[in-house]
């Protein structure tokens, strides 16, 4: 009798699954637009970079970052010695040219008065007449080549072509430089452009040419419209954002080169779900969310798609439905299948 009893006090009932309390609500579409904040920095709208036509040692660079240069101003200069002994010899040669083309000439003339006086053969007049023909030729090359000593010399000389403001520097007095090597760097003026980092899906709902405000950060109060001038092609490899360009119309001068700026831009239109930021958790690396079963009262985890996301709200792309009940607080204790409390609500009946 006593073993019976023993046996049926080692029966013990098993323990009830925990049921924990968890914060939901439910999934409603956002209606309307929504407003895009992003910060970038104001650029020129054209940078060009200023190098010599010919290589040769710098010995002068008379403009720094940040100085204002005008068109036609003296940027740097090359050693013009070189140069200046090739013009010379070049000059030497078209006065020889010269020369040699007024005696070719005489000898020409004179050859022509012989030959119809019949005291030369038409041999000689022959003779006579192609050496004048090389001697005008070689005048023509001799000039050529003292066109081209001058320009050469006039390269010694770096000129901006437009006025603009210095942005960057690429070599010092002192060095050997390479044609086409870049001594200075110069925006121009006539056009400023706020540059943004826009990530991949804002890009994708952006309108088709939208209206951008875009202000100073320091004080919005300067402002400026632009639009959408350039967008890049291709990901930054590292971040992952496109780059951006808004042309900006009448910018006030505030808006200097390098200063931060806020753009703002409103999208959307359609519907889109939002969810509070507290909701979101992770899975396999991924955003998910906790849903729950109204008909078992259990959760799961289930992957979604983040449109955008700030501290206090998420917008969702995919991965929810209208009317689903989404867990908001209580989300890192939870587990695949667990049965859950509504908080407000009485307990699922067992």
């Amino acid at each position: 009798m006593f073993t019976a009893l023993a046996a049926c006090d080692d029966a013990a009932p098993p323990t009830p699954p925990e049921i924990r309390p968890v914060r939901v609500t439910t999934v409603a579409p956002r209606s309307g637009g929504d407003v895009v904040t992003l910060t970038g920095t104001v650029e020129a709208e054209t940078e060009v970079n200023l190098a010599f036509r010919i290589d040769g040692r710098m010995i002068e660079r008379r403009v720094n970052v940040g100085d204002q240069v005008t068109a036609g101003q003296l940027i740097a200069r090359l050693d013009r010695t070189n140069e200046e002994n090739a013009l010379r010899a070049a000059r030497a040669e078209l006065t020889a040219a010269r020369a040699r083309l007024t005696e070719a000439r005489n000898n020409y003339q004179r050859q022509r008065e012989l030959l119809q006086t019949g005291f030369t053969t038409r041999v000689r007049y022959d003779e006579a007449t192609r050496t004048l023909r090389s001697a005008e030729s070689a005048l023509d090359a001799a000039q050529a080549q003292v066109n081209i000593a001058e320009n050469r010399l006039g390269y010694t000389d770096l000129l901006a072509d437009a006025g603009g403001t210095v942005t960057a520097r690429g070599a010092e007095p002192g060095e050997v430089v390479q044609p086409g090597r870049m001594i200075v760097q110069i925006a121009r003026e006539g056009g400023r452009d706020a540059v943004f980092d826009v990530p991949p899906s804002l890009k994708d709902q952006a309108p088709a040419e939208p209206v951008i405000e875009v202000s100073l950060t320091m004080d919005p109060s300067i402002r400026a419209i632009g639009r959408v001038r350039e967008v890049s092609p291709r990901a930054d490899p590292a971040t992952g954002t496109f780059r951006v360009r808004v042309g900006l119309d009448a910018p006030p001068p505030a808006l200097r080169l390098g200063s931060t700026v806020t753009g703002r831009m409103g999208i959307g239109g359609s519907d889109m779900i939002e969810i509070p930021a507290s909701a979101l958790t992770r899975a396999q690396a991924q955003p998910a969310v906790w849903v729950v079963d109204p008909a078992t009262q259990t959760v799961s985890l289930r992957p979604i798609e983040v449109v955008r996301f700030d501290p206090a709200r998420v917008l969702v792309g995919q991965g929810l439905e209208t009317g689903e009940t989404v867990v908001t607080a209580g989300v890192q204790a939870l587990r695949p299948g667990q049965k859950v409390r509504l908080l407000g609500q009485q307990a699922a009946a067992r």
